[in-house]
């Protein structure tokens, strides 16, 4: 299920992240560990994240995920391991909340970028994935 999606304006946000490209498959296997790594880097340089953690996908096809998993931060974090700073520019987002299952996902970004569109937009590649909740755990 999709609240009612809206149209936001963002401000600019450091952000840590670690890219990973892997295969499709794997991917349930590697969002938690690869969430875990990224607060522990972040906490370990005394950093609070200063909002819930985002997948952003770079690049998907039927075979392979190439995406980041980040967390937004009060200051740049140094590059530590596979974790990097990253920065989200100002910019113009339509957005929303699923309430589900992993498995409903595809369905549910589906029904948002006919939203989107819609509304005369388009959906830019790499959509960014705010999580509100830990991995593992129903959206």
């Amino acid at each position: 299920m999709l609240d009612a999606p809206q149209i936001a304006h963002t401000a600019a946000q450091p952000t840590a992240i670690i890219r990973l490209t892997i295969p499709r498959a794997e991917i349930r296997n590697v969002m938690s560990p690869g969430y875990h790594k990224l607060v522990a880097a972040v906490a370990a340089q005394g950093i609070a994240p200063a909002g819930p953690w985002f997948t952003h996908p770079l690049r998907m096809d039927p075979n392979t995920f190439d995406f980041e998993i980040g967390v937004p931060v009060p200051t740049p974090v140094a590059a530590v391991g596979r974790v990097t700073a990253c920065q989200w520019r100002a910019t113009k987002v339509a957005r929303t909340t699923y309430h589900g299952t992993y498995e409903g996902l595809d369905a549910a970004w589906g029904e948002f970028v006919a939203w989107i569109t819609a509304q005369g937009a388009h959906a830019r590649p790499g959509p960014l994935g705010v999580l509100r909740r830990g991995p593992g755990v129903e959206l």
